[in-house]
């Protein structure tokens, strides 16, 4: 399954959420590091959904980029 994740730039580094996995988060002093750890907090987040019985979040969403005239 293919899940978005948002990447924010933060003072320290990035900082990562995905909006159809409430709750799991990252963070990292790189794009590229942000982008490894949410990958791992995904899995270990949904190996333990998978360990309760509860059924895992189907990825629903989209992203779009709006232009705006400066």
């Amino acid at each position: 399954m293919k899940y978005l994740i948002v990447i924010e730039k933060t003072p320290t580094g990035y900082s990562a959420y995905s909006p159809d996995v409430p709750g799991c988060v990252a963070a990292g002093s790189t794009r590229e590091e942000v982008e490894h750890e949410m990958g791992d907090a995904i899995s270990f987040h949904l190996e333990g959904l998978k360990a309760e019985g509860v059924d895992l979040p189907r990825p629903s969403t989209q992203s779009a980029y709006i232009e705006i005239p400066a």
